[in-house]
């Protein structure tokens, strides 16, 4: 069983909250302009199937993944998804049949359930952690940064579930 979703990194930086002493001045350069998106396929063992784009997120961006996804794959899969309007597109749902031919069945979570997708976990990490505010200074950066904190996650980051409450 994979968790699957999509994340929107942008050069504007991710700061949830912060601190500074009264005489000191704290600052982050951002920029205006470019975002990066992923889409990923998470497994609670770290396995981690992503693409990354400039391009926003559509069906048929969807259907590109799953479907290079699913002649990947060598038993019965289970990818989990949320209702994000891509994800339930009708041109998505037509290959249903196809995909479940090759063993990748899609599983559809409730409406507002996010704490039920175990990826978006993995999103709050990548940007709270392991994008640094020096990966911020340009998209060139940003990209390369992504990528690579994505590539390592299996082999050289791993997430632990049961650490986390996930209600």
């Amino acid at each position: 069983m994979l968790y699957g979703d999509a994340v929107k990194v942008s050069e504007r930086g991710y700061v949830p909250y912060g601190w500074q002493f009264p005489d000191e001045q704290v600052s982050i350069p951002a920029n205006r302009g470019t975002s990066i998106n992923c889409f990923g396929l998470l497994a609670r063992d770290n396995r981690f199937y992503y693409k990354n784009t400039e391009k926003n997120i559509n069906a048929d961006f969807i259907i590109g993944i799953l479907d290079e996804f699913s002649f990947k794959i060598d038993k019965p899969t289970v990818v989990v998804l949320d209702n994000a309007s891509p994800h339930k597109a009708k041109k998505v749902r037509e290959l249903f049949g196809i995909w479940q031919s090759r063993g990748l069945y899609i599983f559809f979570l409730p409406p507002y359930s996010p704490q039920l997708n175990i990826i978006e976990r993995l999103w709050k990490e990548i940007k709270e952690g392991w994008l640094r505010p020096q990966d911020y200074v340009s998209a060139d950066n940003l990209f390369y940064a992504l990528d690579r904190v994505c590539a390592a996650i299996g082999s050289q980051i791993f997430m632990k579930f049961s650490d986390f409450n996930l209600n």
